[in-house]
């Protein structure tokens, strides 16, 4: 496994998130999701209900990794920018988008 560029970490400090109410909200909502679609395929339900409810867990997620996406963005990437090392966080960057490309 190939480690993310040294200047392009913020792990050198506490990473706080600007919404973390909120990102602990939706994830304790997909967590409920995903133990529901556990009961369904428990209970032998109907499969496109099974996949409907997986489509809406996959949808929850995307959004939530959007909005830590944009919070990396907005915060580690223009620190590491301002202090000279924006090139490596841009390719971490980058690397992190096409994990999500389909």
């Amino acid at each position: 496994m190939k480690s993310r560029p040294e200047a392009a970490k913020c792990e050198h400090h506490a990473v706080v998130q600007p919404n973390k109410p909120a990102l602990l909200k939706r994830l304790n909502r997909i967590e409920g999701q995903t133990r529901g679609v556990a009961k369904m395929v428990e209970e032998d339900r109907y499969c496109v209900d099974v996949l409907t409810q997986i489509a809406a867990i996959q949808s929850a997620l995307d959004a939530l990794a959007l909005q830590l996406l944009e919070s990396h963005t907005k915060g580690c990437v223009r620190s590491a920018m301002r202090s000279g090392d924006g090139e490596a966080a841009v390719d971490e960057l980058l690397a992190v988008v096409r994990r999500f490309g389909r």
